[in-house]
């Protein structure tokens, strides 16, 4: 157990891992928020002190993002899991606006499913109604059992629709450990090439397992990205929307037009007019966020954090692999397709994955235990998680092996 206030190392896949840095200095700001004299989580949230901090906090996102002036940074709540609402409600308002005379059978969304999020977005989509939701592509059916989520399939699989209202996927599959190559070479690179020809395709993006850990790919071609704040910078309760400007639409005008009517909560034009101040947000999640994105920037921004995560991924990816050619570990994610922030695996043998979590408690790690879902182990490595933290899991991992494999046991 580490000695900085008996903090154990949190493998969790969310809410995640903050650095102690930030959880010492948010100490001083629940008790006094910049020399007010009231902690942050008592203060206005139209104080012109937390305003400002709102402000600042934008500017580093579109900074370290490099976040093209065509698109606006949003804060909102409810999570990944309202935006699977949300982005189809304000993108059909668009499409409406667009094409007043489009039946809800002629109106298409399109949906790359890759996993378990994904799959729960189309899901929504479906149950919303307002169009025909289409599966672009189904991973399952590429998988080595027919039936799970274990890969990103090959492009040539890919098959959009000429004028789709969205086009959704799901950057980084964090139940299943999928991910979309961040290397444009690579056959697991999301296909941005095959995207209808049209200058403002309405492209989704549910980045939030990856949010800030490296920069994304084709920023400025999305309509929509969102991240829950959870995984990567900050505690539950911050939803991260990057919104492309011709996304931002009167909803109320699309639903006199047919569309179906969008909660004002929902609709980006409501948050945007209000400069994300629409009702009171998650200002303690907030503040947390923008100190760690502070922290980030004194690091020296997403290069340092790009090239760390890289180095993670590759000590747990080999440890896993060298695992597996001693038959203790089992690998749960084709190769190519393994996502750097959440890596997941199988210990072999009957009562083995308990005796793996169990040693590693003992050690002072925790929050490795797979989603209810898949079972399994699951880490997550996101940017609070340090180098050295993770060499301790590989020393555990290698120790492990040692004591399970037949030959040591001999």
């Amino acid at each position: 157990m580490s000695s900085d206030h008996g903090r154990v190392i949190n493998f969790g896949a969310g809410p995640s891992a903050l650095p102690l840095s930030v959880l010492e200095e948010a100490q001083k700001g629940l008790l006094n928020f910049q020399g007010t004299g009231m902690g942050v989580a008592e203060i206005s949230h139209r104080s012109k002190e937390f305003q400002a901090f709102l402000s600042d906090f934008e500017a580093n996102i579109r900074t370290q993002l490099d976040v093209p002036p065509t698109h606006r940074i949003l804060f909102t709540q409810g999570g990944g899991t309202a935006q699977f609402s949300a982005v189809v409600l304000n993108l059909l308002a668009r499409y409406r606006l667009l094409r007043p005379d489009a039946a809800p059978a002629d109106t298409v969304l399109d949906y790359v499913v890759t996993g378990s999020w994904s799959k729960k977005a189309a899901d929504e989509a479906r149950r919303l109604g307002g169009a025909t939701v289409r599966t672009v592509v189904d991973a399952r059916v590429y998988s080595k059992d027919g039936k799970s989520f274990d890969n990103v399939p090959p492009h040539a699989e890919f098959a959009f629709s000429a004028d789709p209202a969205l086009i959704y996927y799901c950057e980084n599959e964090t139940v299943d450990g999928v991910e979309f190559s961040h290397d444009p070479q690579s056959p697991a690179a999301f296909p941005f090439h095959l995207l209808p020809r049209d200058t403002l395709v309405p492209l989704v993006a549910d980045y939030s397992s990856s949010f800030m850990c490296r920069p994304i790919p084709h920023l400025a071609d999305h309509a929509v990205i969102y991240a829950g704040a959870q995984k990567n910078i900050g505690p539950a309760g911050l939803t991260i929307l990057i919104v492309r400007e011709d996304c931002i639409v009167d909803v109320d005008a699309a639903a006199k037009l047919g569309a179906t009517p969008v909660p004002l909560i929902l609709s980006y034009k409501t948050l945007a007019d209000s400069g994300s101040l629409y009702n009171t947000p998650s200002v303690f999640a907030i503040y947390m966020a923008g100190l760690v994105l502070e922290r980030m920037r004194q690091n020296g921004g997403l290069p340092y954090y790009e090239e760390v995560n890289r180095r993670k991924a590759k000590k747990v990816y080999a440890a896993i692999h060298e695992g597996e050619q001693k038959g203790v570990f089992r690998r749960k994610v084709q190769q190519g397709s393994e996502s750097w922030m959440n890596a997941v695996f199988e210990v072999l043998g009957e009562g083995a994955e308990k005796k793996f979590l169990d040693g590693a408690e003992k050690r002072g790690m925790k929050g490795l235990k797979g989603h209810r879902s898949v079972g399994g182990i699951r880490v997550s490595l996101y940017n609070a998680i340090t180098e050295e933290e993770v060499d301790k899991l590989i020393a555990y991992m290698t120790e492990f092996m040692a004591e399970a494999t037949p030959e040591a046991s001999a």
